[in-house]
């Protein structure tokens, strides 16, 4: 799969003010990684007024290290940490704070900064997934190097990797990405990289532009304001664009040359900034040509005063060998000499080497965090780069992907039972679990696993008996099996027939004792009812619209026996490595409480109600319990960090089953339907007449219906409900809230009736 990338130059042509006006930047799109900085740790960088913060929720490997006393004083504070990777030979960050479909602008920074006392500068490879990125030298352990790309990700996480060369002990100092307008430096395909300067504080996107100056030039310059451009889609900020360069002779050219160190040909891609600022008079013009290698670009050039044009290689790339020359000549009509504000140069950098499928990726990586394999260089992708695959793994190519076809984690000290998400790795043909500690029983998705040809459970502690299936194929020979050396282990078919003897036989004594016990059972239950009755009426006294009246103050929460730390949070999902899927709160996240499957929702700082439904949600599912509605297991509530953790509904939501965006290939039949459907509603009757108050869920819809392992169905995403009785009788709640599309008209109508007439003085219903 092919994934547009650029590595980049920013060049700023003319002497700069830099006592040019900051601006505040809008952050709500930037990532900005200290590495090393300690866990839970973030501040606010003086110079540039950029929030940056730790890296430990995005690696598992490395140490955090600082840089000399003397370094420490003379940059800015994102170089005082740094993470190096003395041991594997390829450790990598896994980002998933990206949107697949997204053009970034990625920067990675590093300063040595003798850091390890050797005073010894490394040299090592930095990849981007799969693909090599750039080798990283350094001149001087003081001075910080700066490597760019603009990629857009086929997938909502990437990974940023570093490779040891056995020259030096890999390390980086910070990870920053910025979101770019798609419609900007667009190519067909991957590109370019040069050096970096400096750092401005008003350019939307973070970029980076370097001076550059020429002794032939001299400088225009006019002071400008963001809002004295007139702006296109690049946004090149106005302390870029208040300069521009212009020849001394005006009857001169204005020329560009840079020499190419091979004879190898190179695409690159160029994008020139151009910006009128001064105010022509009647008899003035300035118009011009531009050429690349003396052939020409496009038609002239004819500028307007103070708006923004960006002339750039939309068509493709351009082929050059051993030089590059870019130049601008005046039209014989001009009065004036060509100008130019900024260039950028864009080297292409092919990123075509396929990476692992998503799935295989996610499944694999669960199946090391299930058996805690911290020893092996699990990192990064599973399959590629070849060089760097993970040890144990073998992988194919099939549609554009590589998938899984062997897994070999024999002899590799494994515990516990076999995990389930071996089953996600559909195309895999050999599977050798041998010589481990493995205990309990063959799972039966083995059997089902269409792909297997090979499976090695041998010299292990399994127990029970093997499926009639898996008996069965290796009988037609369609599976190599092995399962010698499992002491409590059957391993042949009458041990099935054995077991069915034994579970008909338990059958007849269960009814027996079924049918004396009944009567007893009755009245217990009889018991029970009235006692529950009770004690649901003393608790509805006692509660006023969701609040115990000695429990809840402000906006603390109930029970703290359930609320969980941050650090909690963040080992329980493995630094949110796993993300089952996304709404109007935040993200939702596959976790672990020791061996139990939890699902933990994320409040994003950018969800507009968040933190009440967060309230509402968490003082609702504390008081209201029933086998239709989700459970709440605990949350977190620590500072900005606000989620739920919920139980694990491995069927995910009915909309995913009938839009068929699941695909766990199960095809839901008319009685599966009918089951949810009754489910569904027995949670809302349970809202409606088993609560006191009654709560209406505001919100019901596929999405919010989730499915279980054997797909009953439960209601979830309590955060816009509401008790009838919550609000006093002096007030009325004019607030739609709901998903449109499953929003009753007549609410809608109605409600907006109800405003209008409030608006005009009526207060009460009754007026309506």
């Amino acid at each position: 799969m092919m994934a547009n990338s650029l590595y980049s130059l920013f060049l700023l042509l003319g002497i700069l003010s830099f006592l040019a006006p900051v601006l505040g930047q809008d952050q709500s799109e930037f990532t900005s990684i200290d590495c090393g900085l300690p866990e839970n740790s973030n501040y606010t960088e003086k110079s540039t007024g950029i929030n940056y913060i730790s890296d430990a929720n995005f690696i598992d490997s490395g140490v955090s290290k600082t840089v000399s006393p003397q370094d420490k004083t003379t940059h800015q504070q994102y170089f005082t940490y740094l993470r190096s990777f003395p041991n594997g030979t390829r450790n990598c960050y896994r980002i998933n704070v990206v949107t697949s479909a997204t053009r970034y602008l990625i920067r990675t920074s590093f300063l040595y900064g003798n850091y390890d006392g050797l005073n010894k500068l490394p040299q090592f490879d930095i990849y981007l997934g799969v693909h090599f990125w750039d080798t990283v030298k350094f001149t001087n352990s003081s001075l910080s190097k700066n490597y760019e790309i603009i990629h857009t990700p086929s997938l909502d996480y990437i990974h940023i990797c570093m490779v040891n060369k056995g020259t030096g002990t890999p390390f980086i100092s910070v990870i920053e990405m910025r979101i770019l307008n798609n419609a900007t430096y667009t190519t067909k395909k991957p590109s370019t990289s040069l050096a970096l300067f400096r750092r401005y504080k008003d350019d939307p996107y973070d970029r980076i532009w370097e001076p550059y100056w020429d002794n032939k030039w001299t400088q225009l310059s006019s002071r400008l304001g963001n809002d004295d451009l007139i702006q296109n889609d690049f946004k090149p900020p106005a302390v870029v664009m208040e300069t521009a360069a212009t020849p001394r002779n005006v009857t001169a050219s204005l020329d560009f040359n840079w020499e190419i160190d091979d004879e190898t040909e190179h695409q690159y891609y160029f994008y020139l900034h151009f910006a009128e600022l001064q105010k022509l008079g009647a008899n003035q013009t300035r118009s011009f040509n531009t050429t690349i290698n003396d052939v020409t670009w496009n038609a002239a050039l004819q500028l307007k005063y103070h708006k923004v044009h960006t002339r750039n290689t939309l068509t493709g790339p351009w082929l050059l060998t051993k030089r590059g020359h870019i130049s601008l000549i005046r039209t014989q009509s001009s009065t004036l000499p060509p100008i130019i504000n900024a260039l950028e140069i864009y080297f292409a950098k092919d990123f075509s080497e396929l990476e692992t499928q998503k799935n295989d990726v996610d499944a694999v990586t669960n199946i090391k965090r299930a058996y805690r394999m911290d020893s092996r260089n699990w990192e990064g992708d599973p399959c590629a780069p070849i060089a760097y695959k993970w040890q144990g793994v073998e992988c194919s190519s099939f549609d554009g992907f590589l998938r899984i076809t062997s897994l070999n984690l024999s002899s590799s000290g494994l515990t516990g039972h076999i995990p389930a998400d071996i089953s996600k790795l559909t195309m895999l043909k050999s599977l050798d679990l041998s010589d481990n500690g493995l205990s309990g029983n063959i799972p039966s998705f083995l059997a089902q696993m269409q792909s297997l040809e090979y499976l090695n459970l041998a010299n292990n502690n399994l127990s029970g008996s093997i499926s009639n299936e898996l008996l069965q194929k290796q009988s037609d020979g369609q599976l190599s099996l092995s399962v010698g050396q499992n002491p409590n282990l059957c391993a042949s078919t009458s041990c099935n027939q054995q077991t069915n003897d034994t579970r008909k036989k338990n059958n007849n004594a269960t009814i027996t004792v079924v049918a004396s016990i009944a009567g007893i059972l009755l009245l217990l239950v009889i018991v029970e009812a009235v006692i529950i009755f009770r004690l649901k009426k003393q608790y509805a006294s006692t509660t006023i619209f969701g609040k115990r009246r000695n429990s809840m103050k402000g906006s603390q929460l109930e029970s703290k026996q359930r609320q969980y730390s941050f650090n909690e949070v963040v080992k329980m999902t493995n630094n949110f490595d796993k993300i089952l899927g996304r709404g109007g709160f935040g993200k939702v996240y596959h976790g672990f409480i020791e061996d139990i499957q939890v699902a933990v929702k994320m409040l994003s700082l950018s969800s507009v109600q968040g933190y009440q439904q967060f309230v509402a949600e968490v003082k609702l599912l504390m008081r209201v319990y029933h086998r239709n509605l989700t459970s709440l297991i605990g949350y977190c509530n620590e500072k900005t960090n606000i989620g739920l953790i919920y139980e694990y509904m491995a069927n995910g939501n009915l909309d995913e089953h009938l839009s068929g965006k699941n695909d766990k290939e199960k095809s839901l039949n008319w009685e599966d339907r009918l089951r949810i459907a009754l489910d569904a509603a027995q949670g809302l009757e349970y809202l409606h007449n088993g609560c006191k108050p009654p709560i209406i869920h505001r919100d019901v819809k596929c999405s919010n219906i989730l499915l279980n392992e054997k797909f009953h169905a439960k209601l979830a995403d309590f955060g816009l409900s509401k008790c009838f009785a919550a609000d006093s009788d002096t007030h009325v709640s004019t607030i739609v809230a709901g998903t449109p599309g499953y929003l009753d008209p007549e609410y809608v109508f109605n409600t907006l009736i109800l405003i209008i007439r409030l608006i005009n003085g009526r207060n009460s219903c009754a007026d309506t």
